[in-house]
């Protein structure tokens, strides 16, 4: 096997970097830094051995000129990083509790970063706590940009070692634990499943295949991959899409107030619609 330049197998210049970069950003609004090269040339290059292109040109110039939708979809999976835990940044659901306690009729809900699904089963847990019954009245959607960890979260099944920081009797409440070939596993109970209807979304697409008004959006670390222009746009699509007491949940590490006026800061990483901001609340309702 004949190696690049670097004395890796593929060839990959700062060129194709800079394209891959160009072309994720396009496609998805992610702001790939400069120190993310390695990463892309070792998710990338598994793409090149599945299609069985030799070099990075070869495979970009395709996907860029005759790149089919199977393809562009693996793409964007390979670049989309997924990173998630249950009741992760556990300070929220309590917040969230409160929030669902409040309501009255349906709750509706959009996680707009589902990844492998088990944020959107904590959210889900939570509001069965709430109201004591594994049937709430609530309406999860969950979307994410990637198909492959949808998959992962619409089946619900788990290695047991995720399941070890919850507590004994949450443990036992909303998960099966598997049994001869599939011991060492755990599966969402159906009950919980049941409250959660998984989609693709990118959240750059002109359309989204989702419908208002939500009591609650989380759209935790999602917002740190793009940039402050691609924040924008999404969060003033959100404004509409909210009731006027709907809570916007926000990662640790994410601050809305640098990117628009249409939300004030509820508390720690939690806003809510800023009825002064400047957003417009008239935008035409998605489906």
């Amino acid at each position: 096997m004949t190696k690049g330049r670097q004395g890796k197998e593929f060839e990959f210049t700062p060129h194709d970097f800079e394209r891959v970069r160009a072309l994720i950003y396009k496609r998805a609004g992610i702001a790939l830094a400069e120190s993310k090269q390695e990463m892309v040339y070792s998710r990338l290059a598994r793409r090149l051995r599945a299609v069985g292109m030799t070099s990075f040109v070869q495979y970009l110039d395709e996907l860029e000129h005759g790149g089919d939708d199977q393809e562009w979809e693996a793409f964007t999976n390979a670049l989309t990083t997924n990173l998630t835990s249950f009741f992760r940044e556990a300070h929220h659901f309590p917040i969230l509790a409160e929030h669902a306690a409040k309501l009255k009729g349906q709750i509706d809900i959009w996680c707009c970063a589902s990844s492998t699904g088990e944020e959107p089963y904590t959210i889900a847990m939570t509001v069965c706590e709430v109201f004591n019954t594994l049937t709430p009245p609530v309406n999860i959607i969950a979307t994410d940009i990637d198909t492959n960890v949808l998959t992962t979260a619409a089946n619900g099944i788990y290695p047991i070692d995720r399941v070890e920081k919850l507590s004994p009797e949450r443990a036992r409440r909303f998960f099966l634990r598997g049994k001869g070939e599939k011991a060492g596993l755990v599966r969402v109970r159906p009950e919980l499943r049941k409250l959660i209807t998984f989609k693709q979304l990118n959240l750059l697409s002109d359309h989204w295949p989702i419908a208002g008004p939500f009591d609650v959006i989380f759209c935790r670390n999602v917002m740190i991959y793009f940039d402050k222009p691609t924040q924008g746009r999404i969060l003033t699509r959100f404004a509409p899409l909210m009731k006027p007491d709907a809570l916007l949940f926000a990662g640790h590490s994410e601050n809305f107030l640098y990117v628009t006026d249409a939300f004030k800061l509820r508390g720690k990483t939690v806003y809510e619609l800023d009825p002064h901001g400047t957003a417009k609340r008239s935008l035409p309702r998605q489906a």
